[in-house]
């Protein structure tokens, strides 16, 4: 089944290893809170389970096994995967009751049968992972999470993607198919005021591209004023061997306690992810 798995530089390493701290500690403070009646663990993206290290060349442990692994478990596991092989891989991993595969579209899967079984009034809680390779979820399933205030994620912002498709410098020149991918990821388009400024010399006036930092903070910025998460903090930038920016992981959530675990585990692989 090995056809089934990706090779993942070290940068995607260090993410696993992050998310599984943070799972640890999310899972043992929410065992102690005796109110709370159901915690999940949800992946929109959970690809095979496994990844295949471009590093070392071995087999490592992919996000939904790493969840599987925690103690105290979860109260249930929900996986989406899109292809149908590495759905299949999924659905041997796990207790067939506490864990179920979707094969679909997250941005479908989540929004109709997960997080309505992750209801804050029915003291349920969620732990939910977004990690895709492109411009993805749309910003539907995000501002949903915030709004629902029991829900709390990590995102990837995939910059390189949104580079090479639709921050181009001349943004008349963008396939408006890949704008579109830029408006369903935002939300709106009010993306392009976040990518662009109006600059003007002696003769003209034009659009000057911003730079990705510039991007990134608007978008955490809409996390907190637009899907209403009261914690976002900064996101950590991903770096390739080169030093480029392949994404930037965010984590948004209604809890200050986790809101300062996660901070603590960022400033720990702050400057060194992907390096």
């Amino acid at each position: 089944m090995k056809e089934h798995l990706d090779v993942v530089g070290h940068w995607t390493e260090i993410k696993l290893q992050i998310l599984q701290d943070y799972a640890v500690a999310y899972a043992q403070i929410l065992q102690n809170q005796h109110f709370i009646k159901h915690v999940a663990y949800v992946d929109g993206f959970a690809g095979a389970g496994a990844h295949i290290s471009k590093q070392s060349g071995k087999l490592i442990a992919g996000s939904p096994a790493r969840a599987l692994s925690i103690q105290p478990r979860f109260s249930h596991y929900h996986f989406v995967e899109m292809d149908a092989a590495r759905a299949k891989r999924l659905q041997g991993m796990g207790d067939e009751k506490d864990v179920t595969v979707y094969q679909g579209d997250c941005n479908e899967v989540l929004l109709k049968e997960v997080f309505p079984q992750c209801r804050y009034e029915d003291y349920r809680r969620a732990l939910c992972l977004l990690d895709p390779y492109e411009l993805n979820p749309n910003w539907e399933v995000v501002e949903t999470a915030g709004r629902m205030r029991s829900i709390e994620i990590f995102l990837n912002f995939m910059i390189m993607d949104a580079n090479m498709n639709v921050l181009w410098k001349n943004p008349d020149s963008v396939a408006p198919d890949q704008a579109q991918r830029m408006t369903k990821f935002w939300g709106d388009d009010s993306w392009h005021a976040a990518a662009y400024t109006t600059e003007q010399d002696l003769f003209r006036t034009f659009e000057q591209k911003a730079p990705n930092e510039s991007v990134v903070a608007a978008y955490r910025k809409r996390l907190k004023e637009v899907a209403g998460f009261k914690y976002v903090p900064e996101p950590l930038p991903m770096c390739n061997t080169r030093g480029a920016v392949v994404y930037y992981l965010f984590f948004a959530s209604q809890n200050p306690t986790g809101n300062k675990i996660a901070e603590h585990i960022f400033k720990k692989y702050r400057g060194h992810a992907g390096r």
